[in-house]
């Protein structure tokens, strides 16, 4: 632990905005994760709902500074692509 005042104020701080990081980061892989496994069982509209909230949940992230904004669009459009193909 840190001595200086300074430093314990920041890995609080840093502390903090892990947690809600790591929370936006798991919300987006539950996304995914609902999604290929809608893609694996053949429903086609539930697929596409869900590619709908997994694409806004990727934005949010982008947003936040979360995510980088390449690998959110690489993310999103391979699973444009698993959804497209069912179709």
């Amino acid at each position: 632990m840190p001595n200086i005042k300074s430093s314990i104020r920041s890995v609080k701080t840093d502390a903090e905005l892990n947690a809600k990081n790591s929370a936006v980061k798991s919300s987006i892989r539950k996304a995914v994760r609902k999604l290929n496994e809608a893609i694996e069982a053949g429903q086609t509209e539930e697929a596409k709902n869900l590619l709908t909230n997994a694409v806004s949940g990727f934005d949010k992230a982008v947003q936040k500074g979360i995510v980088h904004k390449n690998t959110a669009a690489r993310k999103k459009s391979r699973l444009a692509q698993k959804v497209n193909a069912m179709a």
